[in-house]
Order: C-alpha cells, then structure tokens, then sequence
C-alpha cells in the first residue's frame, strides 16, 4: 500500500500543477488569447498560431528550452535548438527566400516612386530608436528594439541576434509578429484620420506592364547595388532577391514551388513556435518587455503616418494622381498592409481597386527595413 500511495504521490508531483506560477497563468492565458486571435478572428493564424503554441509550452514546461550546458545529460530543451537557429540567422534569411519567391515585384518596377513611399514608412524605425534611448536602453538594444516598426519579425530576430540582445529578442520578436497580425485593427484608423474622404476615393491609373526581362534584371540589380553599398544585408536582401530570381527566371520552377511552399512553411514552424518559447513568465513579464511592446506600437503607429503623410505630399505633387493610402503599405507586413489600403479605400469607393499599387510600397518597405537593419549594422561595426 505504501508503494501504491508513494508511486501515485510521485506521479502527481511530476504534473505542472505545483510548478505553475502566476506568472505562468498569465503567459498561458495570453497564448490562449493569440490562438484564439489566429483561428477565430484569422489575424495572421500562420504566425500567431505557432507562436501562441510556443508560449503555451514554455510556461507548462520551462526545459522544453532548457539550454543544453544546464541539461543533465546535456541535449538541451527541442526548442532550444529551434531558437539557435534564429540566433544563427539562419531562419529569417530563409524566411526571405520563400517570401521573394511569393511576392510579384512588377508593381515597384512599374512605379519606381513606391521606393520613396517605402523609404518613408521606416520613419518609424528611427523614431522608435529614439525612444528606447531615452527610456535607457543601450544604443545596441535600442536598434533592435526599433525594427519593430517596420512590422518585419524576420529582421527583427535578425538584427537582436547580430547585435547580441539574445535577451530581448523574445519580446522583440513577438512584439513585431503581433503587430503583423493586427494590422487590419491599428493601421485603418491612423489612415483615414489623416486622409479625406475625397482622397481616399482617388482612383490611380493602371500600371504599366512590365516585361520579362525587367522581372529578371531586378532582383540582379537591386543585390548589386544594395549589397555594395551595405554588405551587411546581403543575408536578407540577397535571400529575398534570389527567391524572387527563382520566380521571375521560369527555369527553376522546382526551387521556386519548395522555397514558396514547403521550405517557407517548415520555417515558419520552427521560427515561430521557437519565439513563442522565448515568452517564459519569468522573461516576459517585466517592465522592459511592457517598454518593448509600447514602443513597437508606438513606431509602428509612426510609420503607418509617415507613409500616409508622403503619400499626401506625392498625391499633391502630381495633382492628385497618388491615392495617400498606398503610404501605409510602406511598412514591411507583406501583403497584409496592402490589403488594407485597398479595404479602406474600396470603404470609401467600391469600384476603387489599390492593391497593385500599394504592393510597390510594401514591397519597398520590405527591402526598406533590411537596409535599416543594415545600417545598424554599420554604425555598430557588426558584421
């Protein structure tokens, strides 16, 4: 009866029930809230549903990211190894590839202005930089806080990991996917506040078509120029450039269906459940990750305006032929932001179609952040 009563004991102490904490609850109740987000309210479920999952695990089971020089047989926790990979880089580059594989890049190449468009969203980043120096953050965790207002998780993980701040790149992280994810709910206010009625309904011409050959000598050329000028990006910028090459060349379909399919949505699984994994109780809930999200909000608020505002400037300078809300599509949330520039402007006019016209500046705002990105590498001397 003994052995009964202490076998039946030691099972129980092995539940999670007597290791979980507040802190705990509220991580689970929080990953919760994003899956329910995800499946319920289909914002992003591709990111938000692995990401909240990783968060589920890590405050049931904390060693499932147990590092593995504090293993006892020294494997380490499963995301553990997961999460080194985005240390490594080596999973936003990829995240790169499948996305230039997936993306048509004619609406850039047929209105090169979208690039100032783009150029101009990133006001955000720098914006955000600011703030996390003034609220103490060192110079380094300041720029890989500010990535967060491009909306571009991928880089952020990037730039945290080639800058060292490991410690924050878990709230970085999910902070950026999540304001992904909720771009249709934070970006159709800031638009219409600060456009008219009249402009929202502004119908542009129709782009030009682009031929094939500037499909190929894009990604060629933009990698060149680009990568001269900051070798530094060439890990994201080139990844992006030669998943669109394998798309745009029609020779290599079979890299171009694995890096768009296959390949995109295995590191989207491993990339996001190991993220999730970084939100432990014990490293989430601080005032430093409260700081983190406010300022990601912050700049991401910022350069949703700073697109729109450019894209009153242009639509002023040529008498009207820009619709401002293509601006908002500058940040990096490809191609979420264009989507909502065109269901803010088909609100105002249905017939008023603005897709192909807000991808140029989403597309930009994609290669915008990487440059960002690269040049934060710059000035710190990382390489």
């Amino acid at each position: 009866m003994d052995y009964i009563s202490t076998t039946l004991g030691n099972l129980v102490h092995q539940t999670a029930f007597f290791s979980l904490t507040w802190g705990n609850l509220i991580m689970i109740a929080v990953a919760c809230f994003f899956l329910y987000l995800a499946i319920r309210r289909g914002f992003e479920p591709l990111l938000l549903v692995p990401i909240a999952f990783g968060m589920l695990l890590v405050n049931i089971y904390p060693d499932i990211m147990l590092h593995a020089e504090d293993s006892a047989n020294g494997t380490g926790g499963l995301l553990y190894y997961f999460f080194k990979l985005d240390e490594w880089a080596i999973l936003p580059s990829l995240i790169f590839l499948g996305v230039g594989a997936m993306t048509d890049f004619g609406p850039l190449i047929a209105n090169p202005k979208s690039f100032l468009l783009g150029a101009a969203a990133q006001f955000g980043i720098f914006a955000a930089y600011l703030g996390a120096m003034a609220l103490g953050f060192s110079d380094k965790a300041a720029a890989a806080i500010s990535i967060i207002g491009g909306a571009d998780g991928p880089t952020s993980i990037f730039l945290a990991g080639k800058l060292q701040q490991t410690a924050i790149m878990g709230p970085i992280a999910v902070a950026a996917y999540s304001y992904m994810s909720l771009v249709p709910i934070i970006q159709p206010p800031i638009m219409k506040l600060l456009t008219t009625e009249k402009e929202r309904m502004i119908k542009m011409e129709q782009l030009r078509p682009v031929s094939k050959l500037e499909r190929i000598l894009f990604p060629i050329i933009v990698t060149i120029v680009v990568c001269v000028i900051l070798p530094t990006t060439a890990p994201l910028v080139g990844m992006l450039m030669l998943g669109n090459l394998f798309r745009e060349s029609g020779v290599v379909r079979q890299l171009t269906d694995t890096a768009s399919n296959a390949l995109m949505y295995i590191v989207v699984i491993l990339l996001g459940t190991s993220v999730g994994a970084t939100t432990s109780a014990e490293a989430f809930l601080n005032w430093n990750t409260i700081k983190i999200v406010i300022l990601g909000l912050i700049a991401f608020a910022f350069g949703t305006a700073a697109g729109v505002l450019f894209g009153k400037l242009m639509c002023v300078a040529t008498h009207g032929k820009v619709n401002p809300l293509i601006g908002s599509a500058g940040v990096s949330a490809v191609p979420m932001a264009a989507r909502v520039s065109q269901k803010v402007g088909a609100e105002s006019d249905p017939t008023n179609f603005l897709l192909m016209h807000a991808m140029g500046p989403n597309v930009a705002g994609v290669i915008g952040t990487a440059v960002a990105a690269g040049t934060f590498m710059a000035i710190f001397g990382v390489m």
